[in-house]
C-alpha cells in the first residue's frame, strides 16, 4: 500500500491501548476507522473522543472468539463503507492462570486460544475473501508479543503459546499471500512495558471461560508488577501505544512483514526467519525444503 488515504481499517481491541492508538493515529493518516471491542461501554467512550478529535470512526461491540460475531464486524464495516483494505487483528487477552503449568484450568488455556489465536484466524477467514476479491491494496496486521512470538515467559504458558501461534499463522498468510495485492504484518510491542488493558481483562472474563475454581493469590496488576520491578531494582521504562501504532503504520506503507523495535539479540533471528518465509512463498523452494 502506497498511501492509506481514504482506506478503510478494521481494528479489533480497540477501545484502549494499541488499539485504540492505531484509531487515533490511522485516523489522523485521513483513514476511516472501524474500532471493534468486547466492551461496549469503553468501546462507545473511546469512539466519541475519536470522533471529536476529527477521525471518521464507528463502533462495533466484537466478540473476536465468536466467529459470526466477527462476520458480523466485517459486515458492519462493508454496509457502512463499502471495503476493508487494512485488518488489525489486535485483540487479546492474559489468561490469568496461577501455579505451576500442570495445575492450570483448562479453562484458561480454553479462553486464551479461544481470543489470541481464534480470534485471528476468525479475522482471517472472515476478511480475507473479501479484502482480495476486492482486487485493491491491502495489509493485515496480527498482534503478538515478544513474550511467546519470541521467547516465552515461563509463568504466562497460555499467553506465550498462543502468541508463539500468531507468529507462525502470520508467516503462513504472508507466504500465501504472495502474488496478490493483500500482504501482512506481525506485530511485536515494544520495547518497554505498555500501560494497557491486559492487565485487567479478566475484568471481561465470559462465563462460558469462567474459572471453576478461586484464584488463590491477586490478578497481577501494572502497578504491582512496577513495584516488583522496583524492589528487585530493575529500571522501568514504558512504550507508547501511539508509538507501536505509527510503527505499524509505517510497516503497511512499507511493506515490512516484521513490526518490531530495533534489537541486536532478536534481529538476526528474525532475518533469518524472514529468508525462510520468503523461501517458502516460492512453491518450488517450499517443495525442496519438505522431507521426502
Amino acid at each position: 500500500m502506497k498511501s492509506v488515504e481514504g482506506k478503510v481499517a478494521v481494528v479489533t481491541g480497540g477501545a484502549g491501548g494499541i488499539g485504540r492508538a492505531m484509531g487515533e493515529v490511522f485516523g489522523k493518516a485521513g483513514m476511516t476507522i472501524v474500532l471493534a471491542d468486547v466492551q461496549p461501554e469503553p468501546l462507545a467512550k473511546t469512539v466519541a473522543e475519536l470522533a471529536a478529535d476529527g477521525v471518521e470512526v464507528i463502533g462495533v461491540p466484537t466478540d473476536v472468539a465468536n466467529y459470526d460475531s466477527v462476520c458480523a464486524l466485517r459486515d458492519a464495516a462493508l454496509d457502512r463503507y463499502g471495503a476493508v483494505h487494512v485488518l488489525c487483528n489486535n485483540a487479546g487477552i492474559g489468561a490469568g492462570a496461577e501455579g505451576p503449568i500442570w495445575e492450570h484450568e483448562l479453562r484458561d488455556w480454553e479462553w486464551a486460544i479461544a481470543v489470541n489465536m481464534w480470534g485471528v484466524i476468525h479475522g482471517i477467514n472472515a476478511f480475507l475473501p473479501t479484502m482480495l476479491a476486492s482486487g485493491e491494496p491491502g495489509h493485515v496486521v496480527n498482534t503478538s508479543s515478544g513474550n511467546g512470538g519470541i521467547s516465552p515467559l515461563p509463568s504466562t504458558p497460555q499467553y506465550a503459546a498462543t502468541k508463539a501461534a500468531v507468529v507462525t499463522i502470520t508467516e503462513c498468510l504472508y507466504g500465501q499471500l504472495a502474488g496478490t495485492r493483500v500482504s501482512a504484518s506481525v506485530l511485536f510491542p515494544g520495547p518497554h512495558m505498555l500501560r494497557t488493558g491486559l492487565f485487567e481483562s479478566w475484568r471481561s472474563r465470559p462465563e462460558r471461560f469462567a474459572k471453576t475454581r478461586p484464584r488463590v493469590t491477586p490478578y497481577t496488576t501494572v502497578e504491582a508488577l512496577e513495584e516488583q520491578m522496583k524492589a528487585a531494582g530493575v529500571p522501568i521504562a514504558y512504550t507508547e501505544p501511539v508509538d507501536v501504532a505509527q510503527a505499524a503504520l509505517d510497516a503497511i506503507l512499507g511493506d515490512r512483514f516484521w513490526i518490531h523495535p530495533e534489537n541486536p539479540r532478536t534481529d538476526e533471528a528474525l532475518r533469518q526467519r524472514t529468508q525462510s518465509i520468503l523461501d517458502r512463498s516460492q512453491p518450488d523452494n517450499y517443495l525442496r525444503a519438505v522431507p521426502g
